[in-house]
């Protein structure tokens, strides 16, 4: 069994049924559902039409059904929004009972459980019943920090953040092969057009800090603290700035 583990109660599973469910998520969402199997999770987001991030989340088939597992706080506005795609097609949306479990570590997976498809790293995800914890949320934030993985609501910002910025391709939760979704334009735009000016990454943090303080770099603006453990940090940075030693609050602050 897996080391560490702990229940996610910020996040919920939503059921999503009907004929035109699959077809429809198609073509709506960053990544292709054609690659769904059964104990498989896809990591995916749904943008708005200016490119925009507004929400993640992973999916999986269940027999005729689609899972997909979302942050509680998220989960009726997502809800919503894909309702409003719906049009006359054939589509339900419910919550579940389900609980979300982490698991990560040494070991062979819980049984049951689906590798998250974002970085070997960070194991396992389960739905079911409540497990025994046996780690805690700012353990799995120090493991989120050191693959880059960014959370809903924390580096992930609704109607701001973009996902190529975020990390998006590296964790493999868009596919530039699938053709059409929403926000696919300007997407594609920044991937084959574009050289990244702004970006995701590791920082060492010596000293105080929060998260939302400003990185100052020779007394320019260089970007943003996000989730902090151990020392190391998420950044949002302008990467043409974010060089040398830089501070955030009293602490200094150096890209990793």
């Amino acid at each position: 069994m897996t080391e560490c583990a702990f229940n996610d109660d910020n996040r919920v599973v939503l059921s999503i049924t009907g004929a035109d469910a699959r077809d429809l998520l198609q073509d709506l969402v960053t990544n292709n559902l054609d690659r769904l199997e059964e104990g498989k999770l896809l990591y995916s987001a749904l943008l708005t039409p200016q490119g925009k991030y507004l929400f993640d989340f992973f999916i999986t088939l269940d027999g005729d059904a689609l899972l997909m597992e979302v942050v509680k706080g998220r989960a009726p506005a997502l809800a919503q929004r894909l309702m409003m795609y719906r049009l006359r097609r054939e589509m339900a949306i419910e919550a579940t009972d389900l609980t979300v479990s982490l698991h990560w570590g040494e070991g062979e997976a819980p049984v049951g459980a689906m590798a998250d498809p974002r970085s070997n790293a960070l194991g396992w995800r389960l739905y079911g019943a409540p497990i025994e914890a046996t780690a805690n949320r700012a353990s799995y934030d120090a493991l989120r920090i050191a693959v880059m993985a960014p959370e809903t609501g924390v580096e992930l910002i609704a109607d701001d953040s973009y996902i190529l910025e975020m990390g998006f391709e590296r964790l493999n939760g868009v596919d530039f092969k699938k053709g059409c979704y929403v926000g696919q334009e300007v997407t594609a735009r920044m991937k084959h057009k574009t050289e990244l000016r702004k970006g995701l990454a590791v920082v060492e943090v010596s000293g105080d800090a929060s998260p939302g303080d400003t990185i100052d770099a020779g007394g320019k603006a260089a970007g943003a603290l996000h989730t902090i453990a151990g020392g190391k940090a998420l950044a949002y940075l302008r990467l043409d700035r974010a060089v040398g030693e830089m501070t955030a609050g009293d602490a200094k602050v150096r890209r990793v």
